[in-house]
């Protein structure tokens, strides 16, 4: 599993996660893994795996380190 900083939350039920590669991953709330979207909070330190949507990399099984 890879780690991130949580950079942006949304009220629509996303977020992004800076990697610290200069690239941030998006994610949504239905990729969180043994947490709720509105228990996270920006600057976050989060464990992430790298998947893949239509529209690019994604974040999937988000949860808190």
């Amino acid at each position: 599993m890879e780690e991130g900083t949580i950079k942006r939350l949304t009220g629509k039920g996303f977020g992004f996660i800076d990697t610290g590669t200069g690239k941030d991953m998006f994610f949504h709330a239905s990729n969180l893994d043994g947490v709720r979207f509105e228990e996270l909070q920006e600057g976050q330190q989060v464990s992430y795996t790298e998947g893949s949507s239509p529209k690019g990399p994604c974040a999937e099984n988000v949860k808190p380190v």
